[in-house]
């Protein structure tokens, strides 16, 4: 298996690779359908299968504050909440683009992953807890919330809810 370093620290390579979303498509996959967005999918081929593509690097109006005038079945975000200055915001926005029974499916990396906290990399500008994001889909009337407190081979968590 090859390998990266960070401040002493030993992380499988495939951290540093980016396209995160592919380990996360195989769950997806199992709860999504319908129609969705993509919010933060960077590349055409890094989208999730079928989603619209919401992200700055494509040439359009859209962005994670500013989601088209419609409702869709899911949101599929990796990767994103934590580069977005006002992550909350973005979660309430996103909800209204939910129709009742919509899914939010998030990917994101787990706090305790040195390289990925804001003052190693300063895209990063939070650190998500995986109990902040399950307090939050409570707050905000989500049902069947699931959020993985542990992380898998890319240092990532998974919160799921249903609206």
């Amino acid at each position: 298996m090859n390998t990266i370093e960070y401040n002493g620290v030993v992380y499988p390579e495939l951290q540093s690779k980016g396209f995160a979303a592919q380990y996360a498509f195989p769950f997806a996959k199992q709860v999504l359908t319908g129609e969705g967005f993509d919010i933060g999918c960077n590349r055409k081929e890094w989208a999730y299968p079928g989603a619209q593509m919401i992200d700055l690097v494509f040439n359009d109006e859209f962005d994670a504050f500013n989601l088209p005038n419609k409702k869709v079945d899911y949101i599929f975000s990796s990767h994103c909440l934590e580069h977005l200055n006002d992550w909350v915001g973005a979660l309430d926005h996103w909800k209204t683009r939910l129709h009742k029974g919509g899914i939010i499916f998030l990917y994101l990396p787990h706090p305790n992953q040195v390289y990925w906290k804001p003052w190693n990399n300063r895209k990063h500008i939070h650190i998500l807890e995986p109990k902040h994001i399950r307090d939050y889909f409570t707050a905000k009337n989500f049902i069947n919330v699931f959020v993985t407190e542990g992380y898998d081979l890319n240092h990532s968590f998974y919160a799921v809810a249903e609206y």
